[in-house]
């Protein structure tokens, strides 16, 4: 297998529905449930006396600062559902209840109840079920703040034991300096739907278009863009080599609002130094540069190596985007026992149909049906169709025997791939170029893959409800954590001898444009979901903050 290893993240990078640029668009669609005032939904709870219940569930669950009430926190403080302490537990603002978040009781508990209110009681961030976000309310923020401030005095005054117990949890708010920095420049760049910032060509340096299409789609990730933009990186290596500082000067390039395409003659000095396989004027693949620019995106994010004792617990900003995990479950034929190993990885590989891999499924949608918002029409293949086969049982036959902990002995055995935990921005590589001691050639298979998708059946949670491949999709409209929108296509056109790269890139919702070298064209969507499809890039819809 050619699949991509890299570190396993931690945790999550933000919170749910913090960033739902990939899925919606601009980060302005919040807005389109939030007026600028704030969340709607909270005037169902602004009556009585809210203003004094509020205060109460800050003081004695949430900032609890006398030894009284951590006490009555940690014995009360458990979930109603399933009596555990952890997985983030909210509670309702509207009747006593106490409800895990990561397993979803408390939105079972709000959508049978009608309670569309919860607090974290952590952070003290108020949840509203029906934006799906933590919301910001003027007044609600403000008793926040005061119960904050006055758990803070007291408890890092008088408690010895304040240096390790509790988390301390500081919105940002301007400095002066800041704020009079802001005064004297006026001028603010805003961006609008028809903001073409962001939008530059690329100069073909020479067989480089394999190169620019990656860029493009790098730049256009959200997450990855937010990050450099902040001036997040801090450079600690000695030479003047390192990749990510010259990632963060290529976002400064692509954000200046720069009309003309830039050379990026330095990005190509640093992949040939750091990658050698890609050095040479030659035509290389595009799949090969992601991986080998990810790389070393990923070692120079490293600090010089610092984390290299503990390989799989790095928390770059390349993994903590990129990478996800993928489960391979063997069991075995006669004793029925599984080893189940979990492998990091960047992105997914997938055979297609015309291959001299034997493909299964074609399509079980072929009546017409609708799978992932994948029409199946004269048989074509969709990239669900893909996802099946990728994940379905494989018998590895007698030539491929395993030694089995059961049976302590070497016996016949099948192999499941299956998604333990998915990335931010999920990567699939249609493998369209063949490569064998008979054969070279490249695959034109028509593919058709959807705006949104959702991975939910492809997740090793659900291998017990899918039968031979079929799933039945759950009910289910709060669950959105495996839901992933389109947000760039890398596509190959030509032959495997003589061929070139281009790009589609999402800009705003529903605005694609087309990158080829230094000439940027306004897209369809129909150019975009008509277009052959090399590397398909994902980004989550919605994201958790822990």
């Amino acid at each position: 297998s050619n699949r991509s290893a890299a570190r396993m993240k931690d945790r999550p990078l933000l919170r749910k529905g913090f960033y739902a640029a990939a899925g919606r668009g601009a980060p302005l669609d919040v807005l389109s449930v939030m007026s600028p005032a704030g969340c709607s939904h909270v005037s169902g709870f602004k009556v009585d006396n809210w203003k004094q219940n509020l205060r109460v569930i800050y003081q004695c669950f949430v900032w609890s600062g006398t030894a009284e009430t951590r006490r009555r926190k940690a014995k009360s403080c458990i979930c109603h559902m399933c009596g555990a302490h952890l997985s983030r537990l909210h509670s309702c603002l509207y009747c006593v209840y106490f409800g895990c978040f990561t397993k979803k009781h408390i939105h079972e508990h709000a959508k049978n109840k009608r309670h569309n209110l919860a607090i974290d009681l952590l952070y003290g961030g108020i949840y509203c079920f029906v934006c799906q976000d933590y919301i910001y309310d003027k007044d609600m923020e403000q008793i926040a703040k005061e119960e904050q401030r006055k758990f803070f005095f007291f408890f890092f005054l008088f408690s010895p034991l304040s240096p390790g117990v509790g988390e301390k949890y500081s919105t940002w708010e301007p400095t002066k300096r800041e704020l009079e920095l802001l005064r004297h420049n006026p001028k603010r760049r805003k961006i609008t739907t028809n903001c073409t910032i962001g939008l530059r060509g690329l100069i073909n340096l020479g067989n480089t278009c394999f190169m620019n299409c990656i860029v493009q789609a790098l730049t256009h990730t959200p997450l990855l863009r937010d990050f450099f933009l902040s001036d997040r990186h801090k450079c600690e290596m000695q030479s003047n080599s390192c990749l990510v500082c010259e990632m963060s000067q290529l976002f400064q390039e692509f954000y200046s609002g720069h009309r003309y395409p830039h050379i990026p003659f330095r990005l190509l000095h640093l992949v040939w130094t750091h990658a050698r396989h890609l050095a040479g004027y030659e035509q290389q693949d595009a799949h090969e540069f992601l991986i080998a620019a990810l790389d070393v995106l990923h070692r120079h994010c490293d600090d010089n190596g610092k984390k290299a004792n503990n390989p799989n617990h790095c928390n770059c900003i390349i993994d903590q985007i990129f990478t996800g995990g993928l489960q391979s479950d063997v069991t075995c034929q006669v004793c029925h026992g599984v080893s189940t190993t979990i492998d990091p990885f960047w992105d997914i590989s997938l055979d297609l149909p015309g291959s001299s891999t034997p493909f299964w499924p074609l399509s079980p949608g072929s009546d017409g049906s609708v799978v992932n918002g994948e029409s199946h029409q004269s048989g074509s293949t969709t990239l669900t169709d893909c996802l099946r086969r990728f994940t379905r049982p494989e018998h590895l036959g007698s030539s491929a025997k395993i030694k089995c902990g059961g049976c302590h002995s070497y016996q016949e055995s099948t192999k499941q791939l299956t998604m333990k935990k998915l990335p931010i921005v999920a990567c699939f590589h249609l493998k369209r170029f063949e490569h064998s001691a008979k054969l070279r050639r490249k695959i034109t298979t028509y593919v058709s893959f959807p705006l949104e998708l959702d991975m939910t059946p492809f997740m090793a949670s659900s291998k017990e409800s899918r039968m031979n491949g079929q799933y039945q999709q759950p009910l289910d409209t709060l669950n959105n954590d495996n839901k992933y929108s389109l947000f760039a296509v890398v596509n190959h056109q030509g032959t495997l001898e003589s061929g070139h790269y281009t790009s589609f890139i999402r800009q705003h919702k529903d605005q694609w444009f087309k990158c080829d070298d230094a000439i940027i064209t306004k897209a369809s969507i129909k150019d975009v979901l008509d277009s052959e499809g090399y590397l398909l890039f994902y980004h989550k819809q919605f994201l958790e903050y822990e």
